[in-house]
């Protein structure tokens, strides 16, 4: 009788303990990519107010740690563009012969009202530069109080370090602490970037018209694809769509910018070095690079959303158009490519899906994630698994509206029993 007892006992505990780790499974602590997103406006544009709105309104994606410092609108009359070829001053010796390379403002432009997307994308560069952005997000990183002292609240938190383990004054004494740092900042700093939208409201024949272009350009051994980007053109019939061009871009930290950090500039609220605190206040070292850009778009009609207002059509597509530039991003440049914890072994799953710009056979590597003796995150791969193309979540924007479905989570195709809940996949194509 009473092994039976504990063996009902074992039973419910187990049971207990299996539904809590698929409860939690999304709060495995790994270190996510750091963003803060903007959008440049014009209110020549028209709808953009919607958009504005929309775009303010939108919460950032918990795949990523929200990193903003204020405003999300840059006016795009505050965009300064070369209208001439000039010889910039080169700073030399000291920490400047040390700091990266900064893309140089495009020249020659004759008609400012004719900007490719090369010159803006480099005018909205030197528009973060200029006005201290990069500064403000390292501010951020470090907690900076408003007496000018920085502490390591928020590394520790986002890093789940032991926070008296990253108290600079132990850290700068000893191996682990060095470590602990150069740790958060490869993973947690090094990896923090900004996006600016340029979202405009068109509609679908001037896009098409676009698409038509990059057709003719396609190569003759590429025709298939050409086809079936010519039936998509075709598809695209009449209406409007929101589109955006999104501009990526990186916060630069190495090791010797985190060097002239912690000697340099670093002081606390308890022992203020206020001539540490001036240097801070004067530098111009901290700065941004870019990555690239892309371009994205989501459709203003549906039939099953006849009855929104147009406003309501138009900042549903923000939402969507600036979902889907992300994930085209991601795609297209590794370093911008962010880690999802698996919510299964068996099945296979994660909670990705349309959203992150799943396509049927897509590839992932599976990372097994540890801590070496230094206390520096490392990542082991453990094998490769594709997108299973029947059972792909549809977690866009009012998809449950718009698509319902009972799939909650992406399944994956793998070796079985190799896997489990808690590790970490990238993709890889």
């Amino acid at each position: 009788m009473k092994f039976k007892k504990r063996t009902v006992l074992f039973l419910v505990l187990i049971s207990c303990f299996i539904t809590f780790s698929q409860e939690n499974i999304l709060d495995v602590k790994y270190k996510r990519s750091s963003l803060y997103t903007l959008m440049l406006s014009n209110n020549s544009r028209a709808h953009s107010n919607s958009i504005i709105e929309s775009f303010i309104n939108t919460p950032l994606s918990e795949k990523f740690n929200n990193h903003a410092i204020g405003t999300k609108i840059i006016t795009n009359a505050s965009l300064k563009y070369a209208t001439k070829k000039s010889k910039s001053k080169k700073l030399k010796g000291g920490i400047f012969s040390r700091l990266p390379k900064i893309p140089k403002i495009p020249v020659n432009i004759s008609n400012p009202q004719k900007k490719s997307k090369e010159d803006q994308q480099i005018a909205i560069l030197n528009h973060l530069n200029t006005n201290n952005f990069a500064k403000a997000m390292i501010e951020k990183w470090f907690s900076r109080s408003k007496k000018g002292g920085f502490n390591m609240s928020l590394i520790a938190e986002r890093g789940s370090y032991n926070a008296t383990d990253l108290d600079i004054k132990i850290a700068k004494q000893t191996v682990r602490g060095l470590a602990m740092l150069s740790d958060a900042g490869e993973s947690l700093i090094n990896n923090t970037f900004v996006i600016v939208n340029d979202f405009k409201f068109t509609n679908k024949e001037e896009v098409a018209k676009k698409v038509k272009v990059i057709i003719a350009e396609i190569p003759r051994a590429s025709s298939k694809k050409a086809n079936t980007t010519k039936e998509g053109v075709e598809f695209f019939g009449k209406g409007y769509v929101v589109k955006t061009t999104a501009y990526l871009y990186k916060l630069v930290w190495n090791e010797e910018i985190a060097a002239i950090f912690y000697n340099d500039f670093w002081t606390e609220d308890t022992s203020l070095d206020l001539n540490r605190k001036k240097a801070f206040d004067k530098t111009n070292i901290f700065k941004l690079q870019l990555v690239g850009k892309q371009t994205a778009w989501a459709d203003v009609q549906s039939t099953v959303l006849t009855k929104k207002s147009n406003d309501e059509l138009i900042a549903i597509a923000t939402v969507k158009a600036a979902d889907n530039v992300i994930a085209k991003l991601q795609r297209k440049y590794e370093v911008f490519r962010t880690k999802t914890p698996l919510l299964s072994g068996d099945p296979l799953s994660a909670k990705i899906g349309f959203k992150e710009g799943l396509e049927k056979g897509d590839r992932y590597e599976v990372l097994e994630q540890f801590i070496n003796n230094n206390g520096i995150t490392k990542y082991k791969r453990i094998g490769v698994i594709k997108v299973d193309k029947d059972h792909i979540w549809d977690n866009r924007y009012m998809a449950e509206e718009e698509n319902p479905s009972t799939i909650e989570f992406t399944k994956f195709s793998g070796s079985k029993n190799k896997y489990y809940s808690g590790m970490l996949i990238r993709q890889i194509n």
